[in-house]
């Protein structure tokens, strides 16, 4: 496949929903919320993996206190295999108005998802996004990466819905995912069909 018909399509603002027949463990059942797709590759977060450590324990951790009560016990989430040292906040859009961060990628479809200290600083005083969506980790792609595992029937993709993100609880978000493509779990299959 040429480059420029392997990348016809862009998935930014989507979910990818890993197909049954992912044998990658990192990515088995998972839903990734796609921040950035080009001819470069994909980078995307993990939405349904919570780790053991929650967002007061985060924020201590890098000499922050959290003085928001609503966030303190939501889990920080595993959001892929690379920089899993590294925090990633997805959030909602702060628009002109709002404050801004030194490093924020703004995602089209209205979620920003920021790198740098300062959205947790923000968060530490109370102020900040009101939604928040913390991960350890990336989920990336190399250029044509992506779009080879999709071929090959790794992923479905579907537009994405920030309630999933923000709203509903984690077991739910993969057959939400599903039903957001009107398709039930229990209907896929792990390989895809050759004549």
């Amino acid at each position: 496949m040429s480059a420029d018909v392997s990348h016809s399509i862009d998935l930014t603002n989507q979910f990818l929903i890993a197909m049954p027949g992912m044998v990658d463990d990192n990515f088995a059942g998972t839903v990734v919320y796609l921040c950035e797709h080009s001819n470069n590759g994909a980078l995307g977060l993990v939405i349904n993996r919570p780790t053991d450590i929650n967002l007061k324990h985060l924020f201590e951790r890098v000499d922050l206190s959290l003085d928001r009560d609503d966030l303190a016990a939501r889990p920080v989430f595993y959001g892929g295999p690379v920089q899993t040292e590294r925090g990633f906040v997805l959030h909602e859009g702060l628009g002109d108005d709002g404050e801004h961060y030194s490093s924020t990628l703004k995602i089209s479809g209205g979620l920003e998802m920021t790198t740098s200290r300062d959205v947790l600083e923000a968060l530490s005083s109370g102020a900040g996004p009101k939604r928040v969506f913390v991960t350890l980790g990336y989920a990336g792609w190399g250029a044509g990466q992506l779009e080879d595992e999709i071929s090959r029937n790794g992923w479905l993709s579907v537009n994405a819905d920030p309630e999933l993100i923000f709203a509903t609880p984690v077991a739910q978000r993969y057959d939400k995912a599903l039903s957001l493509l009107g398709v039930d779990r229990s209907f896929l299959m792990g390989e895809a069909g050759h004549a």
